[in-house]
């Protein structure tokens, strides 16, 4: 299955329970977020579109909570615990991923199919 130039690659739909990690005061969740729509899209390596200002996962911290929940690079944050993420200011997806009364994040992300992602290593 090859991807046609202008067709949109095909993303899978994953729900990812995260438990944070308490540190003190602190709860950790592992991973680092990019994106928003008050960044600048091109500057997001996590996809073609260009114009896409959605919230995408930069890093996960090897053996946090984050990656043991199955958390991946280039995830793409759709819902925090239910509250819509596609048009939000980067703080305010780092606020709703890090509310310090809720030990566990639900989060609805897209991933693009293996397929893909395969594809687009190949090319590089």
């Amino acid at each position: 299955m090859a991807h046609i130039p202008g067709q949109p690659v095909t993303a899978v739909v994953q729900r990812i329970e995260i438990h944070k990690l308490r540190h003190g005061e602190n709860l950790i969740l592992g991973f680092s977020i990019g994106g928003g729509i008050d960044q600048d899209p091109g500057q997001n390596p996590y996809t073609e579109d260009k114009t896409d200002k959605g919230i995408y996962v930069t890093r996960v911290t090897e053996g946090g909570p984050a990656e043991v929940a199955g958390l991946l690079v280039g995830d793409k944050i759709m819902q925090v615990n239910g509250w819509d993420m596609t048009m939000v200011t980067h703080d305010q997806a780092r606020k709703r991923l890090t509310k310090k009364n809720e030990d566990i994040v639900r989060l609805l992300v897209t991933r693009k199919s293996l397929q893909d992602v395969v594809r687009q290593s190949m090319l590089q």
